[in-house]
């Protein structure tokens, strides 16, 4: 049995605290031992919210990306999130998929398109896997975070 190892970004605004302390927790039981960047406060994008928690995770498991997307649904449907609606919103909570190893399936969106547009992602990823090589790019999450940081949402290390 062999492991991959994924990237997870984690995102809340509603009672944000509670609900990322529940995710680390079921993450840990699940995956076992997990390693996660400096959380990050940052607005709302998109629509008029309160601020955000943000953070990555890295984990390793046996599951196939499909799978793993399953289970991380079923992780946010126990803190009342309702899944499948496109719209920016309020989040309960939100688990996305970055990374899978070198994983490119883009009906899966992996590596997460996010990564490239939104600063709460690619910040806290390059905290945590700086010389990281994204699948496409072919640059390192540290290069692609310093030649972005201009364009992108700064957010706040909490």
């Amino acid at each position: 049995m062999s492991f991959s190892t994924a990237y997870l970004s984690l995102g809340s605004n509603v009672s944000p605290e509670k609900n990322i302390q529940f995710a680390l927790d079921q993450l840990s039981k699940i995956f076992g031992e997990i390693t996660s960047s400096s959380t990050y406060l940052t607005e709302a994008v998109g629509f008029k919210g309160s601020d955000f928690l943000n953070l990555v995770v890295k984990i390793y498991t046996v599951l196939e990306p499909v799978e793993l997307i399953s289970e991380l649904h079923r992780i946010e449907e126990m803190t009342g999130r309702v899944t499948g609606t496109k719209a920016f919103n309020d989040r309960t909570l939100d688990i996305d998929v970055l990374l899978y190893d070198e994983v490119v399936n883009i009906d899966l969106n992996i590596p997460r398109d996010e990564i490239l547009k939104y600063g709460f992602v690619l910040e806290p990823l390059a905290e945590l896997f700086p010389e990281g090589k994204h699948p496409i790019e072919k640059i390192t999450f540290l290069e692609l975070w310093n030649r972005l940081k201009e364009n992108l949402d700064v957010s706040k290390r909490i």
